[in-house]
């Protein structure tokens, strides 16, 4: 009796999943499509000030992320995800698109807007404890597609992680891992639930302590130095030489 109303229910819901999908990638190709423009971007940029802040770097109780800096094509792609519940967050979902910001222009502008703007450094960092084995696991598992020190790509929609607020990074690590976030791939999950809490706050720790202004080529790995604070370099470049690299990625 019961059975029946719950495949309708899980089937109704795997339906609206499929569209969503299809409207975020329709949305996406759309607004790669477009000339942005700037000038509107900045005004658009106004609402997301308020709380992401002036200057993009978001709110270091990982309440809000950094988004100045981020490239765009991954700026692009939240957006749309986040507009056709491919992600989920009540202001971002409610409260932003249904009054400021939606259509494939208003995507195309605002991203141009803040892949522009200056990157910063954030003081949310982890303790510390974990950082060898949260280093150990990003050079097996995240490096090949992340970057040594989280710059990304934008060509293969891979974000740029360095720099970016602990309590943030774990959050987003752990909603990965249960399902919370739709728009990642199944293999990002099952890698995530592999994770212990340590090796999680690990990741999420070495992350937040690199430079976000450095770039991804052979003379900014030796930069990872000065920004790893007080943590033992030799300890990171002994974990890089010594773990072979995996091929799971996500965009």
């Amino acid at each position: 009796m019961i059975v029946i109303p719950l495949i309708i229910a899980a089937t109704s819901e795997a339906a609206a999943a499929d569209t969503g999908q299809l409207a975020a990638q329709q949305e996406y190709a759309a607004a790669l499509r477009r000339l942005p423009n700037l000038t509107r971007g900045r005004d658009l940029f106004a609402t997301c000030a308020t709380c992401h802040g002036s200057d993009g770097s978001g709110v270091e109780d990982g309440s809000v992320p950094a988004i100045a800096g981020q490239y765009f094509a991954v700026i692009v792609k939240q957006l749309t995800d986040f507009h056709n519940a491919r992600r989920w967050n009540i202001r971002m979902g409610k409260v932003l698109y249904p009054l400021h910001i939606t259509s494939a222009a208003d995507f195309a502008d605002v991203a141009a807007y803040i892949s522009r703007l200056p990157r910063h450094a954030t003081h949310d960092v982890g303790d510390g404890s974990a950082l060898t084995a949260g280093t150990g696991v990003y050079f097996t598992a995240c490096e090949s597609c992340h970057g040594a020190i989280g710059t990304g790509a934008g060509s293969s929609l891979t974000p740029r992680l360095g720099g970016q607020h602990y309590r943030y990074l774990l959050r987003q690590i752990r909603n990965a891992g249960v399902q919370w976030r739709p728009n990642m791939s199944s293999q990002h999950e099952q890698l995530v639930r592999k994770l212990t809490s340590e090796q999680i706050n690990g990741v999420a720790d070495y992350l937040s302590r690199l430079d976000p202004n450095l770039k991804a080529d052979g003379s900014a790995i030796s930069g990872v130095q000065a920004v790893l604070f007080t943590y033992d370099w030799n300890k990171v470049e002994t974990l890089f030489q010594s773990y072979s690299r995996s091929q799971v990625c996500d965009t």
